[in-house]
């Protein structure tokens, strides 16, 4: 067992979302009612040290705060079902800063989940694999499963807990993309990802959107493998607008977009039919992710900054490594 281990994991952008849980399974699990398929973003990260604690009680700090009951609480219940798991079983602090909007649909809870796995696994001394890493993390952040790994990942979906675990399909290098991602609002969203899981189900199309899938990741992997972009931009918008139908119907409704999300939408069509190689996503907030060709990104970028988008409001994200294990540790 190490005292203290340092972890930076970048969040990921899905192209074929995650949206629902297994019927029957419990929340706590995060089983998805389907695969799920995305992109590490390079660029953003959340750096996280854990160390021992001496004091008799668990340390949370992001981003320079002690975290809220919620956000420690829920960390606390991660290093516990580590814990369960070390011979030995201390106390710990956890410093955690992000380099981007916490909480606004960016996942946040992506990139934070996998680096504390991560570094709690090497001060624990669990020796876990990556995929066993997935399995852990996919329990505090369904997405994180996919942040512990580089490039072009897959979700498998699984029938149990062990099985549920993502992969690495390509690595970033596979295709020269780049996701320019207009911050439409910096807000904490009000419903967060857990809870509308939990709400897919109440959707008269969450059925049809889960029978959907499997074909979609299926034609989403061939695409992939032959490099054809301009496929895999298409299934991805189809996929997003499928999933946010499912939040705009469920019972309570789910409506994340703002008046932005709707100009971005109308804009990237608008791009594409003059020529530009451009396709949106969106997760579960109003934020709007760009993918387009790395060639086309300039004149892309350039269009979003004259919707406003500059400076911090704009982020350019090529395709992401894995986690990383570092020597400088944060302090607090």
């Amino acid at each position: 067992m190490g005292m203290t281990a340092t972890c930076r994991a970048h969040p990921n952008i899905a192209l074929v979302k995650y949206w629902g849980r297994r019927p029957g399974s419990p929340p706590e699990l995060n089983l998805p009612a389907t695969g799920s398929f995305s992109m590490t973003m390079g660029g953003v990260h959340t750096t996280t040290t854990v160390s021992v604690e001496p004091t008799g009680a668990d340390v949370v700090l992001i981003d320079g705060k002690p975290a809220e009951r919620r956000a420690y609480d829920r960390v606390v219940a991660h290093l516990d079902r580590m814990r369960a798991s070390a011979k030995s079983q201390p106390h710990l602090r956890v410093v955690s800063q992000n380099n981007f909007p916490q909480g606004s649909g960016l996942a946040s809870s992506a990139s934070a989940f996998a680096a504390l796995t991560v570094a709690a696994n090497e001060v624990l001394g669990l020796g876990l694999s990556g995929r066993e890493m997935s399995v852990v993390a996919r329990q505090g952040s369904g997405s994180a499963a996919r942040s512990l790994f580089g490039g072009w990942v897959l979700w498998n979906a699984g029938s149990a807990s062990e099985g549920s675990y993502a992969d690495q399909i390509e690595p970033p290098s596979h295709l020269p993309v780049v996701d320019l991602v207009a911050l439409v609002s910096r807000a904490h969203k009000k419903v967060g990802s857990g809870e509308g899981h939990g709400l897919a189900d109440t959707s008269p199309l969450h059925a049809a959107r889960v029978a959907s899938v499997a074909p979609v990741l299926d034609e989403m992997l061939a695409a992939l493998a032959r490099k054809d972009l301009a496929r895999m931009g298409e299934l991805a918008e189809r996929d997003a607008l499928a999933m946010h139908g499912v939040m705009m119907t469920s019972s309570p409704s789910l409506l994340y977009w703002e008046p932005g999300t709707v100009e971005i939408l109308h804009a990237v069509r608008a791009w594409r039919a003059e020529g530009l190689r451009c396709w949106f996503t969106i997760d579960a907030g109003p934020n709007v992710h760009v993918l387009c060709h790395g060639d086309d990104a300039p004149r892309v970028q350039a269009k979003m900054r004259a919707l406003g988008y500059e400076g911090d409001r704009l982020l350019a994200c090529p395709p992401g490594p894995g986690p990383t294990l570092l020597r400088e540790h944060l302090s607090g």
